[in-house]
């Protein structure tokens, strides 16, 4: 006796084609155990009736459960679930209570409880989403990137996909970087001076476990990027601030005492300042007279659609002793978590010594595929084409702003994704974003880029909002109702 056609259902929200739905729905019954070894399943006209498909649909879904074995078939006598199909796994009985872990007591070191931003995850629902960092997928090149993805998945690539490659990176990918990308920041690296990572974060984490300890200090800018000061605190170094003007970091303001220095200088974060070539000198002479290292987080280099970009910090290095650290996440897609560190060949044999103890290295695949998306001259035109619609954006952003009266506290001068605002006095952004969620109006409350120390008042009052999620055309309403709930609130008291 048949398995009911009406016990089947697709789901229509899920992703994949038609053939491979129908076999993972299939699939799952065998492996939930609501259909047994040795029972009938529907024809596949009843079943592509039954779905509303083509027969040949569901027989191509037919044969690849057969291939797999999870159906045999008989004769003419149609579908059956395979004696020797996957069984469901057996849930072991569960233990007796025992003595639970205190793991307040026995964890020895914890990495929660930084300042880091939340972002919502259902963000595409909100009508006006002023978030910074999450991809638009009109602006994404999926063709082009599908395209790689598939030629990296021919055989003449097979290593790159299937092997064990240790601490090694993809010479495509590595050569690309040096030959492309860092000469359009004047830099000269070779393959041993190149590290690929997990994204700039990684890289980030890479370079403060090598640097620092407990015994040492590190100089941040203030306000910065929250994770960077979580990923600092995680080594146990002394945190020093330096709070930030409209140039960048100040270098006379750097203390005595450190040994590394992290910066932004192309769009510094989150107030997009761009750091003079003044100030970018001045900063290689401070670390050469404390005798300590430069990190240089090189995000947004990219998005210099106004104008070209200054070469970066590391091009004016004649010690060695800056560290770069750049991404692919940002011009790409977030998701990709591909970026790369440059340095001295010594500094980098650590990081990749390290990397390989922690992750051995990014995805083979992934990795290879961004160096096809690279060399083919997509990832040129991407960058065009993204700086065009960033460049819309941003003058609908600031003739919307301006319009509203808000005050604009930091702004890229080559390009960016992003404003910097400075709400009125007596306005916490952490409350105006609670109240603009209820309007569909997402924005990024300022005080988690400040450190501890910074003025709580002051802090509170900024917030980011970022353009390169949200459509042009909506721009100019979500900035109305930010400052209809800036007057209410000041109306309120």
């Amino acid at each position: 006796m048949a398995v009911p056609v009406e016990s089947f259902f697709l789901d229509p929200e899920a992703p994949g084609t038609l053939q491979a739905r129908i076999q993972q729905m299939v699939a799952e019954e065998i492996l939930s155990g609501r259909l047994k070894p040795g029972e009938k399943l529907p024809s596949t006209r009843r079943l592509a009736a039954h779905l509303g498909v083509s027969r040949i649909t569901v027989t191509l879904a037919y044969a690849e459960l057969l291939a797999n074995d999870y159906l045999t078939a008989r004769g003419r006598s149609g579908f059956y679930v395979s004696q020797s199909a996957p069984r469901p796994a057996a849930l072991p009985p569960a233990p007796a209570p025992g003595q639970p872990v205190d793991w307040q007591r026995t964890l020895a070191r914890r990495a929660s409880g930084g300042a880091g931003l939340r972002k919502p995850r259902d963000w595409r629902r909100f009508r006006f989403p002023f978030i910074y960092g999450q991809p638009d997928p009109a602006l994404f090149d999926h063709s082009g990137w599908r395209q790689c993805a598939i030629r990296a998945l021919g055989q003449k690539d097979i290593d790159t996909l299937t092997a064990d490659q240790h601490d090694a990176d993809d010479p495509l990918l590595v050569e690309f970087i040096a030959r492309h990308i860092l000469p359009r920041r004047g830099i000269r690296a070779g393959p041993d001076e190149i590290l690929v990572t997990l994204g700039a974060q990684n890289a980030l984490w890479l370079t403060a476990q090598l640097l620092l300890s407990p015994e040492r200090a590190a100089a941040v800018e203030d306000p910065s990027y929250p994770a960077l000061r979580d990923i600092l605190a995680q080594t146990g170094c002394r945190l020093l601030p330096v709070p930030v003007d409209g140039d960048g970091l100040p270098p006379e303001a750097i203390p005595e005492g450190v040994a590394a220095i992290f910066t932004t200088p192309s769009h510094q974060c989150p107030t997009s300042a761009t750091m003079p070539r003044a100030r970018r000198r001045a900063i290689l002479d401070r670390a050469r007279q404390l005798g300590a290292v430069v990190v240089e987080d090189d995000y947004e280099f990219e998005m210099a659609y106004l104008k070209a970009p200054l070469p970066a910090l590391k091009s004016l290095d004649a010690d060695g002793r800056v560290i770069y650290a750049g991404s692919f996440s940002k011009a790409l897609f977030p998701g990709l978590r591909l970026g790369y560190l440059v340095g001295p060949a010594p500094f980098i044999a650590e990081a990749r010594a390290l990397r390989a103890a922690v992750l051995r290295h990014a995805p083979g695949h992934t990795q290879r595929t961004a160096a096809y998306y690279l060399s083919l001259g997509h990832y040129d035109a991407q960058i065009q084409r993204l700086g065009r619609a960033l460049a819309a954006r941003r003058e609908e952003m600031e003739r919307a702003i301006r319009a509203a009266g808000l005050e604009i506290a930091g702004a890229g001068a080559h390009g960016g994704s992003s404003f910097w605002i400075r709400a009125p006095e007596g306005i916490d952004s952490a409350r105006l974003a609670e109240r603009l969620a209820r309007r569909e109006v997402l924005i990024e409350p300022g005080a988690a880029f400040f450190s501890a120390g910074s003025p709580g008042a002051e802090a509170a009052r900024h917030f980011r909002l970022g353009y390169g999620s949200i459509p042009r055309e909506r721009i100019r309403e979500g900035i109305a109702r930010i400052a209809e709930e800036i007057a209410a609130m000041r109306t309120e008291g």
